[in-house]
């Protein structure tokens, strides 16, 4: 586990790399915006939420779901909001 508080931006670009093309803007936005202010923990949660099936994250990041974790619901939040801030969308 704490192999993963020190994945390189790089490795976390390669993870991102999704089926879906809107899951890859999502997450290698997030990941452009915001490596640079990950914390441990922050990386490991992302890690995580990188192994779950698309469809499932989709859904997630894009609000039709919601994890009952409150630590994932807020990162999820963080990921849209930095795709947002990027390609100033509307909530």
């Amino acid at each position: 586990m704490s192999q993963l508080a020190h994945i390189s931006a790089s490795q976390l670009y390669w993870r991102c790399r999704r089926g879906m093309l809107e899951l890859d803007l999502l997450l290698n936005t997030f990941v452009e915006a915001e490596y640079n202010s990950l914390t441990k923990e922050d990386t490991i949660l992302f890690s995580t939420m990188l192994d779950y099936q698309d469809q499932f994250l989709l859904d997630l990041l894009l609000g039709k779901t919601q994890s009952p974790d409150a630590t994932i619901s807020n990162l999820a939040a963080r990921i849209k909001n930095a795709c947002h801030e990027k390609f100033k969308l509307q909530n």
